[in-house]
């Protein structure tokens, strides 16, 4: 078999280049982005495995190894930390993934475009409060003198409840905060799969006497489902990536035993506490999990549904 000559493809590469390069000049912004925010601050890694100080700088500071990794995963609140952060994380994803998928079937069965663009734009609206604006709403009508959900308590003969003090209310606010937020936002990849759906299935279908549900269950469902299964694979790849902004905006002393993951403790420690190479090492350790996990997820998926990331 003879062997492509390296002049002849850089050649090719040379006219390709030429003719395409008004496309490459587009792509430019994008992968200075990458390079200047993504790769770049990769640098700083390396005080993770540092007892870094500013005056001393990056190699100028004294060599620990895994110290620092040693230290977080011997800390004496490492386990509760590590449990209220999966418990918060998997429990969003089992209640809030489902929900997009759910509301975009339920979309796409609406006829009236009128209708559907009100309810596109009542759901999707949410997304674009800030976090701010999200936890004083949640924080208004959740309060115990003066909230909604209280004055409906009383009406129906109940007690008031300070439910923002209550650890078994926590997990529950933060999740369904989180679902009515973002449910609409997540609809739209889902909306964008079902066009790809055959209309010619879905009239034979209806030629066979098959009702709306069946519908949805038989064809919509299954044409969907490798967009539904590579979500689920990059969601459950940042199942220790909890932000910490709601967590920390909702957390009060009374339920701080229940709501501290590991992004607000990070947060106390480097922030406020200036240990830079602790909590590197912290967000380092978040990375690696993370990425164990999405490998984990893609293989089974690609053995289980034939549908993988790569």
């Amino acid at each position: 078999m003879m062997m492509k000559s390296p002049v002849l493809s850089a050649r090719k590469w040379k006219k390709h280049l030429k003719q395409f390069w008004p496309l490459y000049l587009f792509l430019l912004p994008a992968l200075l982005d990458v390079i200047i925010f993504r790769y770049a601050p990769m640098y700083g890694l390396q005080i993770a495995f540092r007892d870094f100080k500013i005056r001393k700088g990056f190699w100028g500071s004294e060599w620990v190894g895994l110290e620092h990794f040693i230290k977080f995963v011997n800390a004496p609140n490492f386990w509760q930390l590590l449990r209220n952060t999966l418990s918060l994380s998997v429990k969003s994803l089992l209640w809030g993934f489902p929900v997009p998928v759910i509301l975009a079937l339920m979309l796409n069965e609406i006829r009236s475009s009128k209708i559907k663009r009100v309810v596109q734009t009542i759901t999707y609206a949410p997304h674009f409060l800030s976090m701010v604006a999200m936890v004083g709403l949640i924080n208004l009508v959740l309060a115990r003198e003066t909230g909604l959900i209280n004055h409906l308590l009383v009406a129906l003969g109940f007690e008031r409840k300070n439910f923002l003090i209550m650890p078994s209310a926590y997990q529950p606010i933060y999740i369904l905060s989180g679902i009515w937020q973002e449910a609409g936002w997540g609809s739209i990849i889902y909306l964008a799969a079902l066009t790809s759906v055959d209309l010619q299935m879905l009239e034979a279908a209806q030629i066979d006497g098959a009702n709306r549900f069946q519908k949805i269950w038989y064809i919509d469902i299954p044409s969907i489902l490798p967009t539904i299964v590579i979500m689920l694979i990059m969601r459950s790849g940042s199942l220790l990536s909890v932000g910490y902004e709601k967590v920390l905006l909702l957390q009060n002393d009374m339920i701080r035993d229940v709501s501290e993951v590991i992004s607000t403790y990070n947060y106390r420690m480097g922030i406020l506490q200036g240990k830079y190479s602790y909590t590197t090492a912290i967000g380092l350790f978040n990375s690696v999990i993370n990425g164990i996990i999405l490998l984990a997820v893609n293989k089974i998926s690609n053995i289980v549904t034939e549908t993988s990331l790569w």
